[in-house]
C-alpha cells in the first residue's frame, strides 16, 4: 500500500476569482450599472404611475418589461458584490449561488406579469376599455427619454465589459417598448381606436415571456445541479480514458455553482504502478489540463484509485 503522500486525492487549482484583475475598471463598470439602474427604476415608477392614470395596458406591460431589466441589472450588481466576499468554512463557495436564487424568484414574478399581460391583452382586444392616449404618449416619452440617457451612459464602454454590453442591449430593448407605447398612444389620440393599446401590450409581452422562460430554465438547471449546458460527459469520459495509465472512470459528476462556474468530480482508476513510481502527480496534472483545455472546466477534483481497488467499490458507482 503506498504511503499517504504517494496517493493524492485531488489537485487544487487557482480559483478564477483569485486571478489578478483591474479593480479600477471593475469599479467603473459597477458605477455605470448603478447609474443605469437608478434611471431604470425612475422609468419603472413613471410608467407604473402612467399605467394607473391612463388605464393603458401597454404602459403596464412596458413597466413589466422595464422591471425585467431592472431586476437583471440589480442581479448583476448583487452578484458582483457577493462574488467579492471571501469563502468561509460554512460557505466554501461564498455567496455565488445567491445569484441563481434571486434569478429564480425574479423569473417566477415576471412570468406571472407576462402571463397577466397576455391574458388581459387578448381580453381587451374584444372588450376595449377607455384609454387616455395623451397620457400614454406623455409617460411613454418619459420612458423613451430615460432609456436614451441610460444608453448614453453605457455607450462609451459597452465594448469593454460583457455586463455593460448586456445592459446596453437590455436598455435598447426597453427603448423599443417605450416607443411602441408612444406610437400606440398617438394612434389612439388620432383615431380613437383604443385596441392599439392592447396590440402594443401584446407585442411587449412577447418580449417579456420568452426571456423569462429562458431565465427560469437556466436558473432551475443550476439549482438541480444538472450537467452544465454544452458539457457532454460522454466526451469528457472519452478524453479522460485517453490519458495514459487511466483504466476506467466512474462517479463522474458535473454541475454549475453559479453562472460561468462549472465544477466536475470523478473517480479515476489508474494502473497500480502509478502509486509506486511517483507518476500520480503527473497524471493529475494531465487530467486537469485535459479538462481545462478541452472543456473549459477549471474547477475539477479527481480521486485516483489503483485498479486493484475495484473490488472495494460499491454498486452505485457509474
Amino acid at each position: 500500500m503506498p504511503a499517504p503522500h504517494d496517493h493524492p486525492r485531488d489537485h487544487p487549482r487557482d480559483h478564477p476569482h483569485d486571478q489578478p484583475h483591474d479593480h479600477g475598471a471593475a469599479q467603473a463598470a459597477r458605477g455605470r450599472l448603478v447609474v443605469v439602474l437608478g434611471i431604470t427604476l425612475l422609468v419603472l415608477i413613471a410608467q407604473t404611475t402612467g399605467a394607473v392614470l391612463s388605464g393603458s395596458l401597454a404602459l403596464l406591460a412596458d413597466a413589466g418589461h422595464v422591471l425585467t431589466d431592472a431586476a437583471g441589472l440589480g442581479l448583476a450588481l448583487f452578484a458582483a458584490v457577493l462574488a467579492g466576499r471571501e469563502p468561509t468554512e460554512r460557505r466554501t463557495w461564498g455567496y455565488l449561488r445567491a445569484e441563481v436564487l434571486a434569478a429564480t424568484a425574479q423569473g417566477a414574478v415576471l412570468l406571472a406579469v407576462g402571463g397577466f399581460v397576455l391574458v388581459e391583452g387578448v381580453r381587451r382586444l374584444f372588450e376595449p376599455p377607455q384609454v387616455a392616449g395623451t397620457s400614454m404618449v406623455a409617460f411613454g416619452l418619459v420612458g423613451l427619454v430615460g432609456n436614451a440617457v441610460a444608453l448614453a451612459v453605457l455607450a462609451g464602454s459597452r465594448d469593454h465589459d460583457l455586463n455593460l454590453r448586456a445592459a446596453f442591449l437590455e436598455v435598447a430593448n426597453d427603448a423599443l417598448g417605450a416607443l411602441a407605447v408612444v406610437i400606440a398612444g398617438a394612434l389612439i389620440r388620432i383615431t380613437g381606436w383604443t385596441r392599439f393599446d392592447a396590440i402594443a401590450s401584446l407585442l411587449i409581452a412577447g418580449l417579456i415571456v420568452p426571456r423569462t422562460l429562458r431565465l427560469l430554465r437556466e436558473s432551475i438547471t443550476v439549482l438541480l445541479e444538472s450537467t452544465p449546458p454544452g458539457l457532454d460527459l460522454t466526451h469528457v469520459r472519452r478524453h479522460v480514458l485517453e490519458v495514459e495509465h487511466v483504466v476506467d472512470v466512474h462517479d463522474l459528476h458535473a454541475s454549475l455553482v453559479a453562472t460561468g462556474l462549472p465544477v466536475l468530480t470523478a473517480h479515476v482508476v489508474v494502473d497500480d504502478t502509478c502509486f509506486h513510481d511517483g507518476h500520480a502527480p503527473l497524471l493529475l496534472d494531465a487530467l486537469q489540463q485535459c479538462l481545462a483545455g478541452h472543456f473549459d472546466v477549471e474547477h475539477s477534483t479527481f480521486q485516483l484509485e489503483p485498479a486493484s481497488h475495484a473490488a472495494h467499490e460499491h454498486d452505485l458507482h457509474a
